[in-house]
């Protein structure tokens, strides 16, 4: 789906922490991408790295980070309260053993143009961020095609939780985040 820079695709931006489902903000990607490379999670971030254990870990994230929902606006966080969907879809590829070799594949993929792509709070996954066509089939379609279509062609198995539109993504620091030109 082409977003033009006069109208660029928005989604909800929630504050820390995930009990909070009431957003605050609404986001293009070129403010994600100023958030997650600026200083706002750098901390966060750092300090989540060094958690002694799993459960530590998650439970650090959902008290100190914030988090948008990349499939769409909501006036609260919960499918029944989706105010329109972003035309984006979001995948997201845990304990990655080469986080280098799987950001070249994505961003040279020849059928999916990368919008965003940037390493998870953990340090160990990636985000991916696409541009998805509703007037061709359902966001849960494309999940499916998608995911179908990395497991296929680069051993890629997606996080199943991407199908639902208002899944939280939460915003890490990653100086390193690729944003697609056209969304600046």
């Amino acid at each position: 789906m082409e977003k033009s820079s006069n109208n660029p695709a928005r989604f909800s931006f929630f504050p820390k922490p995930i009990r909070n489902i009431i957003p605050s903000a609404r986001f293009t990607l070129a403010d994600a991408y100023r958030y997650i490379t600026g200083p706002m999670a750098r901390q966060a971030t750092q300090e989540l790295r060094l958690q002694p254990s799993v459960q530590d870990a998650r439970t650090f994230k959902a008290a100190n980070f914030d988090y948008v929902t990349f499939s769409g606006l909501f006036s609260k966080r919960n499918e029944k309260a989706q105010i329109s969907h972003s035309g984006l879809l979001c995948l997201d590829f845990d304990h990655l053993e080469n986080l280098d070799k799987v950001r070249w594949l994505l961003l040279n993929d020849e059928y999916f143009e990368t919008q965003l792509l940037f390493t998870s709070p953990s340090g160990h996954g990636l985000k991916w961020v696409i541009e998805i066509n509703l007037a061709t089939a359902s966001h849960l379609d494309y999940f499916n095609g998608v995911s179908n279509y990395l497991k296929q062609t680069y051993n890629l198995s997606a996080d199943p939780s991407g199908r639902d539109t208002c899944r939280a993504c939460f915003l890490p620091h990653d100086p390193n985040c690729y944003i697609n030109p056209k969304q600046l």
